[in-house]
């Protein structure tokens, strides 16, 4: 027996029984609901008379960091679209239209009335906004994080458009290696916390829980899948481009990656004259937009500066409570 079949015999079998401690470790925090064939976890906390919803960015589980937070002022609920988490995948198109029919009827089968303050992070904010030109009555507000316009997003520079591709392969890549077990043992010793040290923050179990997630091939493969089909959900989005009053806060970040020696090579001054291009775009989304400056994050808002996050909600609750008085 060769010494490298031997070290990937360990891996994959220090991966399995990892898998199996984990699952009964980290049992889901909220109800499994059936949807039409395959269960989506959706996570639940706080009270109040609105309810934030938040959907997450490619591939994250932003909500998880947030929902304590948002809890103290209002209800708040997380879901993990099909595929990251808890959820099962699914055998349909990951783009944004069935995502909201997804969402709509995680929540209609769980009790979730309206009205809803909608939190979109990243690719998160295609799917609220399509979600608010579907049902503009249940939806009193939306905070886009960072958020992405179809406008410039569907005209990418051939330079974006590789680096694009880029973190395509790079999903396949993590997929591999979550079945080979190197990404849990790369996420044991800590790696994801050096990389971003603004995970240290967070508890324990917290990381614990979206860890978990990223150890699983199938995250990775959904997250493949929606990088895919950005372009169609960028098409499909665009009929969502006149919200009428509806408030919006659009929070924007000072910049999409901070240089570092890892990504020295990534065009990243493009990407950011992306990004300015983009939330001008989204500002004219309401007759009703504000913007929020986030001086101290990168894109990762809700790593960098969820307090940021939490403010936005804040400040469309007085608009919300304001017009109820008026």
């Amino acid at each position: 027996m060769s010494i490298k079949f031997l070290i990937l015999l360990m891996t994959t079998s220090y991966h399995a029984i990892a898998t199996w401690i984990e699952d009964s470790q980290y049992k889901p925090p909220g109800q499994l609901i059936d949807i039409g064939g395959y269960k989506l976890h959706l996570y639940s906390q706080g009270k109040g008379n609105v309810t934030v919803v938040i959907d997450h960015s490619l591939g994250g589980l932003d909500g998880y960091f947030l929902i304590k937070k948002i809890a103290k002022i209002t209800r708040v609920c997380i879901y993990d679209r099909p595929g990251y988490g808890w959820s099962d995948p699914s055998p349909k198109k990951r783009c944004s239209e069935e995502v909201v029919r997804e969402l709509d009827t995680l929540l209609s089968r769980a009790g979730i009335e309206p009205p809803y303050i909608l939190v979109g992070d990243s690719f998160g904010s295609y799917n609220v906004r399509l979600y608010a030109h579907y049902f503009p009555e249940k939806v009193v507000g939306i905070v886009l994080t960072d958020g992405l316009h179809e406008k410039e997003m569907l005209k990418m520079s051939p330079l974006l458009t590789a680096l694009k591709l880029f973190f395509i392969s790079g999903f396949i890549m993590s997929a591999l290696g979550s079945i080979l077990g190197i990404v849990r043992i790369l996420g044991n010793i800590g790696i994801f916390e050096l990389i971003k040290k603004e995970l240290r923050q967070f508890p324990s179990q917290t990381l614990g829980r979206v860890k978990r997630s990223f150890y699983s091939y199938q995250h990775w493969i959904t997250m493949w899948r929606e990088m895919w089909n950005l372009d169609a959900s960028a098409r499909q989005v665009s009929k969502a481009n006149n919200l009428s009053n509806i408030p919006i806060v659009s929070i924007k970040s000072s910049t999409f990656i901070r240089r570092s020696l890892l990504n020295f090579y990534m065009p990243l001054k493009a990407a950011d004259r992306l990004r300015d291009k983009m939330h001008a775009e989204l500002l004219k989304l309401s007759t009703n937009s504000t913007q929020i400056k986030a001086t101290k994050s990168s894109h990762f808002v809700w790593v960098d500066e969820p307090e940021t996050i939490a403010s936005a909600i804040q400040q469309l609750l007085q608009k919300i409570k304001a017009r109820v008085e008026y």
